[in-house]
């Protein structure tokens, strides 16, 4: 630093200490402000360039927001969108050897396994033909906004690194998650919400614990951090304030923690330190707009069952019409996560309770998202960490499906997909992406596209190196996705 940047850069710091010790009630009178605004205006606010990391978009954006439903455990891409007639023909018996390359190994069974027919029916659907399996009868009223990529491919097949791949692009614990990355480059359009928010439903009992590092910021500013809403009715502990504590009372404290933090930034230059008064100001005014976006009772009649939500409570529906809540207010990632999906015992009434539970409120998504006009500009994701295997894993009378990264599916829609198409296909077994394949990396790279972002030129220096969502690996954007 020269002597005139010096210079500047302390008087700066005297400037904003003066300021902060004459103004404290001034900031307080600038953050209550903030809150006059109507919900309809803060979720139309336009980021300006100077707000978010990357500046100017690499690329015109198709997309605004994200929503990623997150099949947690892995759905059956065989028992959903990948009719298989070879492997019902060989229903029982031994899987191919030649299947197994590489000496590949399954997450849990062991030996040579038998392959596995699936017992449901497919047909195809809309004016896309899209195949559906009858698990689906409402997602496939609206298979022509669906783009299906039925060659995803993913690095591992163990759960905890199967979800950091498909939220950060490495199985390694610590990076940013896909929402985080997005935060940190696109920055806010709503400033009384976070930029990411977290839901999640499915049942507990037998499914894989949701970790905070599937929405953590990794090397990022911790105020890029996913947000988790609570079931009940207190979505965000301690909303409320204590009894005796007046809002002009809490105005008051988080003014004089602002001060006292900004003296000690002044000190340490860490930008952690900001990150945290940043924290105190959204949950100040989360106090606000939280209520009244939690409260689905809001919704008419016809909205509350085109999605099965009921009020008050629990589950995927509820957290599918609060997601379109969000981004209508213009939260720019919303991920659901639904456990339950990890069936490696009795797969046929496991995968029936979470297609029931599914089905209906995915498919109103993308009616509401579409009728309100939000589908052109909110990309809808749908997947889990892997798919399952097209063998069976034997449990006394029933049988389960094992992890399987090396074929499954995931579809698109709305933000800029090219909508009613299927791309891709595993082989006549449906174990390996066989034709188009579509690494988790690729769909990263055509994720940020649709963005705007171009995925080679956004990274974030981390101890010396250059690094990014999609990694240093070979990637590609999927442009045949695009519409």
């Amino acid at each position: 630093m020269n002597e005139k940047q010096d210079k500047k850069s302390k008087l700066d710091g005297i400037l904003r200490r003066g300021f902060l010790q004459e103004s404290a009630l001034g900031l307080g009178s600038i953050a209550l402000a903030s809150l006059l605004p109507s919900e309809s205006r803060a979720a139309h606010r336009v980021c300006s360039e100077s707000e978010r990391a990357i500046g100017k978009l690499h690329l015109p954006p198709k997309a605004k927001r994200v929503i990623f439903l997150f099949m947690a455990g892995g759905p059956s891409h065989v028992d959903l969108f990948d009719p298989k007639p070879l492997l019902n023909k060989m229903d029982g018996q031994k899987i191919p050897p030649h299947l197994l390359k590489d000496h590949q190994q399954f997450a849990l069974i062991r030996g040579m396994p038998a392959l596995k027919a699936s017992p449901y029916q497919f047909t195809r659907h809309g004016e896309s033909g899209t195949i559906v399996s009858n698990l689906m009868p409402h997602l496939a009223t609206v298979v022509d906004e669906l783009a299906v990529i039925r060659s995803m491919k993913t690095t591992t097949n163990v759960h905890d690194p199967g979800v950091n791949m498909m939220n950060c692009g490495s199985v390694l614990f610590g990076r940013p998650t896909l929402g985080a990355w997005l935060s940190y480059g696109l920055g806010s359009e709503n400033s009384n919400l976070p930029n990411y928010i977290v839901l999640t439903s499915g049942p507990l009992q037998g499914s894989q614990p949701l970790l905070q590092s599937f929405w953590g910021n990794g090397f990022l500013d911790s105020k890029h951090q996913g947000v988790p809403l609570r079931k009940g009715p207190e979505p965000v502990l301690h909303l409320n304030n204590p009894d005796g504590v007046t809002s002009k009372r809490r105005r008051e404290q988080l003014d004089l923690l602002a001060w006292m933090n900004h003296r000690r930034h002044d000190e340490l230059n860490d930008p952690e330190i900001l990150s945290r008064v940043a924290s105190y100001e959204m949950a100040f005014r989360m106090q606000s707009s939280v209520p009244e976006l939690a409260d689905i009772g809001q919704e008419s009649k016809e909205t509350l069952a085109a999605y099965g939500a009921v009020p008050g409570n629990h589950s995927l529906a509820n957290n599918c019409l609060l997601a379109r809540r969000l981004v209508e207010r213009g939260v720019r990632f919303v991920q659901l996560y639904d456990r339950g999906w990890d069936s490696h015992t009795d797969i046929e009434n496991q995968h029936k309770r979470q297609c029931h539970a599914a089905d209906r409120p995915v498919a109103a998504l993308l009616k509401d998202l579409k009728q309100r006009d939000l589908l052109d500009d909110t990309l809808v994701i749908w997947g889990g960490e892997f798919g399952r295997t097209p063998v069976a894993q034997v449990s006394g009378k029933t049988y389960g499906r094992d992890h399987h990264p090396h074929g499954f599916t995931m579809f698109l829609a709305g933000g800029g997909v090219k909508a009613g198409l299927t791309y891709g296909a595993t082989d006549e077994f449906g174990y390996h992406a066989a034709e188009n394949v579509v690494h988790v990396r690729d769909l990263h790279a055509t994720i940020l596209h649709l963005l705007g972002i171009d995925h080679d030129r956004f990274k974030f220096r981390f101890k010396g190196l250059d690094l990014g969502l999609t990694g240093v690996e070979s990637t590609r954007v999927v442009k045949e996705l695009i519409a």
